[in-house]
């Protein structure tokens, strides 16, 4: 069989086609069930294992590298491509966020590969789905092996412009906590202080109408999280936090999907369940009972007040009561009260007689010693759990090493198998895991309302603008939104738009609830706040949303639709005629909620007749506008 082939490509028009040039057994194409994207694995003429990506005829991916490195040895070179299988996954699950209902359609390629100057014989497994291409490599053995890094790429059309987050400081790749941006391919070698590597998802904006691509990985298990390095020629590598160094893998080394995602628009990118999909079901025995993980809306003291007194956090849970949340969080700090179990206790007992879940902050650091099966953090589990805690907020992991990864994928084992859910901060991005354990309600890597706090803050408009098609991409996000008493350069409209555009099943809303409740200028948006719900039934993205610019979500709860806007830009932005055609035949009651001046509410009520699908909004700078849609016959 021979172990040559030529990719090359087809430009005209002002379309980039991909096509492969090969000897027989030299590469597969792969076509998606709908027939819009096609992904072809070949060699080239020195042996190396690459892949192309296209999407209605146009390049998404220019051919790139593929490899991963075991032992000191590239398996990506001197390789030739043996037998293949074809086979077809078309099946829906229940999630949570952007919509109830996902779907998990694609074909799945098994590519036996072998690398002739060792002959070890390895697989690579793809699918292509309509919103995305997806690989991942499977290297059989026994005993542990050192993973050294893999030649997974990919080489971005030029001409696209490429979303990343930055972060002037060592804390950018710990935290995943940047402000996004974007640059041009050819520049992302240089453009950041910190170097040339960057965090997920990178996402590809192309030229009108080519939409937009992400680059991700998805199910990352027993393996170092990836990140992105700029090599040259518009092209990004795979890179590790443990580098040269590489970490090791018991067994069978399965690694995470390398995704490319795909979209012909903005409302396909948000509401795609690519990654998700490329995670394994939750395991029956571990989730035969799921009846404890609830997602919700919780208030939390940290970000107004600071953690308080056993008192004072037992006054938060009235005030959950009185706004009709369902959590609580106590963050750090609790552990410094005086008898603080015993005060716990009490507290989660007086919680739970008011029907208030409570989530208890803990560090990593004090409880990831794997000693034992991690018996240090099964014996503090296992004492959250007495106390009649819900859930846990576990914090400053701040790596993605592998051990960092190993100690969250068995965190979130020890706690589902206690029942408990969990909140993870000072964490890298999703990558799928909420659906293997879905006890996971949300985790943070993302920079978010706290740094409002602090001096490299606050949040600019763009970045808000920018979050929902970028980091939310990846998946649930615990921003924790709306901060009236320290709004940044946004208004109060900004802000309460913004617990409708981000996505999160644990909900922690940044506010001290007595201003939610008793403040006059923000009281006239209380009811619809109290309304939002932690996760919807359907999602559609609205012209004219552009990344960074204008976020326009509409979202349906129930019968219900909330409409969300955020204004990116330091400009007045009129939406002449906003499409309402999502909402059904009949009329609804509206509640308009408007800033006409930063630190103020206005509203409108009125009725919507059944002729109505349109309605014009006009924002000031880094403004937003919020609406309520509720059947008349409701």
């Amino acid at each position: 069989m021979a172990a040559v082939a030529r990719l090359i490509h087809a430009r005209g028009k002002g379309r980039t086609g991909m096509r492969l040039e090969t000897t027989t057994g030299t590469s597969v194409e792969l076509e998606s069930p709908g027939g819009q994207l096609t992904a072809t694995i070949g060699v080239d003429s020195a042996g190396r294992l690459r892949f192309a990506v296209a999407n209605a005829g146009r390049t998404m991916i220019e051919p790139s590298e593929m490899g991963i490195i075991v032992d000191g040895t590239d398996l990506g070179e001197g390789v030739r491509i043996g037998p293949t299988k074809k086979e077809t996954i078309d099946e829906t699950y229940r999630t949570r966020g952007c919509h109830e209902t996902a779907i998990n359609r694609c074909v799945v390629l098994t590519l036996e590969v072998a690398h002739q100057p060792t002959g070890q014989r390895y697989f690579v497994q793809a699918r292509a789905y309509d919103d995305g291409f997806a690989y991942r490599y499977i290297v059989p053995g026994d005993g542990v092996r050192t993973v050294g890094g893999e030649r997974s790429s990919w080489t971005i059309p030029t001409g696209s412009k490429v979303w990343f987050f930055e972060r002037n400081s060592g804390w950018k790749l710990k935290s995943y906590a940047g402000e996004w941006i974007h640059t041009a391919p050819e520049s992302l070698s240089d453009i950041s202080s910190q170097g040339p590597v960057q965090g997920t998802p990178l996402v590809l904006e192309f030229p009108y109408p080519y939409g937009y691509a992400a680059i991700m990985e998805a199910a990352l298990y027993d393996y170092s999280g990836m990140r992105l390095e700029a090599v040259g020629n518009r092209t990004m590598q795979a890179n590790f936090s443990e580098g040269a160094a590489g970490f090791p893998v018991a067994g069978r080394i399965v690694t995470p999907w390398r995704v490319t995602m795909v979209a012909s628009d903005l409302n396909g990118l948000v509401n795609s369940d690519l990654i998700e999909s490329l995670n394994p079901p939750p395991l029956p025995g571990l989730f035969a009972d799921r009846s404890y993980i609830k997602p919700g809306r919780s208030v939390w003291r940290w970000w107004s007040q600071g953690t308080g007194t056993p008192q004072e956090e037992r006054d938060y849970v009235d005030y959950a009561v009185r706004l009709g949340f369902e959590y609580t969080t106590v963050d750090e700090g609790w552990e410094l009260w005086p008898d603080s179990w015993n005060e716990l206790r009490e507290l989660a007992r007086y919680a739970a007689s008011r029907g208030i879940g409570v989530f208890v902050w803990k560090r990593s650091k004090e409880i990831d010693d794997p000693a034992g099966g991690f018996k240090q953090m099964s014996d503090f589990f296992d004492a959250v759990r007495e106390a009649g805690a819900v859930g846990l907020k576990i914090d400053f992991i701040d790596n993605e090493a592998k051990a960092a990864i190993d100690f969250e994928t068995n965190a979130l084992r020890l706690a589902a198998e206690r029942k408990l859910m969990i909140n993870f901060h000072g964490i890298s991005k999703p990558t799928g895991e909420a659906r293997t354990y879905p006890n996971e309600i949300t985790r943070e890597g993302i920079r978010g309302l706290e740094l409002n706090k602090m001096k490299e803050g606050p949040i600019p408009a763009f970045h808000n603008a920018a979050l929902p098609f970028t980091r939310f991409v990846a998946g649930h996000g615990d921003y924790t939104p709306v901060g009236y008493s320290n709004p940044g350069p946004t208004t109060y409209a900004h802000q309460l738009a913004t617990a409708i555009v981000f996505t999160s099943p644990l909900q922690v809303i940044a506010e001290n609830p007595a201003i939610l409740l008793e403040d006059e200028r923000v009281i006239l948006a209380l009811d619809v706040l109290k309304a939002i719900p932690p996760v919807w039934d359907e999602t559609r993205v609205l012209a004219p949303s552009t990344i960074a610019e204008l976020a326009v979500f509409a979202r349906r709860s129930g019968l219900c639709w909330f409409v969300g806007v955020l204004n990116g830009t330091e400009e007045t932005r009129t939406i002449e005629m906003l499409d309402l055609s999502f909402l059904s035949p009949g009329t609804y009651d509206v509640i308009l909620l408007s800033s006409p001046e930063p630190r103020t509410f206005e509203r409108v009520e009125r009725r919507l007749g059944s002729a109505e699908r349109s309605l014009a909004v006009t924002m000031g700078p880094a403004d937003g506008w919020v609406a309520m849609f509720v059947p008349s016959a409701f």
